[in-house]
């Protein structure tokens, strides 16, 4: 029997077991890691972590957003968009915040760690869908919303805008920074979020 089964749905033990989940993970692999062995790490009965999770892919989801939302909230990092009615300069607020989130050490390392389990674990590619968190892409689809009802822009849709976006900015950053095992100065944040900004507002310029 769970000696935590008193215990339903703990914040306390949530968070324990996902930071042992994050430890184990990175160091060992996904395939490796059980949930027997997370459990023991995180000082819980194996069924709490079911309890909690429901099994190892969504624990393993939950470690990335996880590790997302810490990045979001690091000291320093760019707050979020001011606009100033220059589309390009209020994507490039996103952008620059957007490759803070996935080129931090933790999120760089877990998106690796897919990478390589992806042949044998083709399920975790579900994880990726979204490059950003989901509050910078719907932050970008707000603004592109609100450009094209305003005829800044011109947007058809905001939502595929917005992905696009977000995906220029995050592939670029991860092939500049070696999939974030080499460091991006802030000159070469700014300069990948800005240009990834111009190549969306140029598709969606207004005729004249």
């Amino acid at each position: 029997m769970d000696h935590d089964a008193g215990d339903r749905r703990s914040p306390a033990k949530r968070r324990v077991i996902l930071e042992a989940a994050a430890r184990l993970f990175l160091s060992e692999g996904y395939a490796r890691v059980s949930v027997d062995t997370i459990a023991a790490h995180a000082g819980v009965g194996k069924q709490t972590v079911y309890r909690h999770f429901g099994n190892k892919e969504r624990l393993f989801l939950a470690v990335i957003a996880e590790a997302r939302a810490a990045a979001s909230d690091v000291p320093g990092g760019s707050p979020p968009m001011r606009p100033t009615g220059d589309p390009v300069a209020d994507l490039q607020q996103v952008g620059e915040r957007l490759l803070r989130v996935v080129l931090s050490p933790t999120v760089a390392a877990l998106h690796r760690l897919t990478i390589a389990e992806l042949t044998h674990h083709p399920e975790l590619q579900q994880s990726w869908r979204e490059t950003s968190s989901d509050t910078i892409l719907e932050e970008a689809g707000r603004y592109l919303e609100s450009a094209g009802a305003v005829g800044t822009l011109t947007v058809s849709d905001a939502a595929r805008a917005a992905r696009q976006f977000v995906l220029l900015v995050a592939t670029e950053g991860r092939m500049r920074s070696l999939h974030g095992t080499q460091p991006l100065s802030d000159a070469e944040i700014r300069e990948i979020a800005r240009q990834s900004a111009e190549l969306i507002v140029a598709a969606h310029r207004p005729a004249r």
